[in-house]
């Protein structure tokens, strides 16, 4: 069988499959051909070795710079642990107090945050268990959720899912000692989420009142109230776009992290953060950690402008710009002694 001959616009005879004669198909652009001399080469590394070791070394300066405090109050709460550890006891509160000493004042905004060890989230069950249209609003059942789905009776869970079911609950309050008087610092509950979670990827159902909105449905097991119980001081923080619960359903892609739980209030005594002096966190122990000996934090800190208290991207850098350094000054050894090669063979 004889192929198919087709005839460019030279006159020029070839295969039906031949490209067109044209400067795009025929690689005839114009393009820019770099020539890489050894200064370029050189150039390049030992700049771009230079700039991520300048970057590096200011992240970690400026994570250095962050004032932190870390409380673990898993052991310190144990008597609260035990009871919580029995499911027949879900509905009875146990309290603990957790004493601490700032030997000097964090100025700035302060931020607490809760800490979890040993708590993992990055199960592929447990990650995709979630209904995001659920979370808009929307009336609709996910298998995803099961079995955290429906209870045995039909009625819907709201949420569903099993991470919203082991959603963090416990409560902490922070107290100033003051002398012989008792402070309590004034905490934000708000504004600590994404706002594209917030306006975006949360909604509540549409009804008059949100008890309306959720009737037909009922909490999950692991919870001691119903999602439209949340926050009843705050409307606008109530619900699927509570703060807690929208940071709650972003999970971690490691065992031990930590969650922004509240922002210090800067007024009065506490306008430029927070002094020095005894302090005391009062803690309502819901959330129990034993069973898969899971540790629990509380941690007050600052930012900059590079983040939080996490070195790593500062390391990085630092470990980049080295590598690029280093591979500057070999490539100008080899180079070096290849020309010095060349010359004593000329000779």
């Amino acid at each position: 069988m004889k192929n198919k001959t087709s005839f460019h616009p030279q006159g020029e005879a070839c295969p039906s499959r031949c490209p067109d004669n044209s400067a795009f198909k025929q690689q005839r652009l114009p393009a820019w051909k770099p020539q890489l001399t050894i200064t370029a080469v050189l150039s390049t590394f030992f700049l771009t070795g230079m700039f991520c070791l300048s970057v590096g070394v200011c992240l970690i300066l400026s994570a250095n710079s962050i004032k932190e405090i870390q409380i673990d109050y898993s052991d310190k709460c144990s008597d609260c642990s035990k009871l919580r550890e029995n499911s027949s006891n879900w509905n009875k509160e146990c309290h603990c107090s957790v004493n601490f000493t700032l030997k000097e004042d964090i100025l700035g905004d302060v931020f607490m945050y809760y800490g979890l060890q040993n708590f993992y989230q990055n199960h592929r069950r447990y990650v995709i268990s979630r209904s995001d249209a659920q979370l808009l609003g929307r009336n609709v059942n996910n298998s995803y959720c099961a079995p955290f789905t429906t209870y045995q009776n039909g009625t819907p869970m709201a949420p569903c899912g099993a991470i919203a079911n082991s959603m963090f609950n416990d409560t902490v309050d922070l107290f100033y000692n003051l002398n012989s008087s008792v402070i309590q610092v004034p905490l934000l509950k708000t504004g600590n989420s994404w706002w594209t979670d917030k306006n975006v990827k949360f909604r509540n159902p549409k009804s008059y009142n949100l008890s309306s909105a959720f009737a037909g449905t009922s909490r999950p097991p692991y919870w001691q109230k119903p999602v439209y119980l949340l926050d009843e001081e705050d409307e606008r923080n109530n619900g699927y776009v509570n703060d807690d619960f929208i940071i709650w359903m972003r999970v971690s892609a490691f065992a031990t992290f930590r969650n922004l739980y509240r922002r210090v209030r800067r007024i009065r005594q506490f306008a430029d953060g927070l002094p020095a002096g005894n302090y005391s966190f009062h803690i309502s122990y819901n959330f129990p950690v034993t069973k898969f000996k899971a540790r629990k934090h509380v941690i007050l800190s600052t930012v900059v402008w590079s983040g939080g208290s996490n070195p790593f991207l500062g390391i990085a850098y630092v470990v980049s710009g080295a590598a690029a350094t280093l591979a500057g000054f070999i490539i100008t050894a080899i180079h070096l002694k290849l020309r010095k090669r060349k010359t004593y063979f000329q000779k």
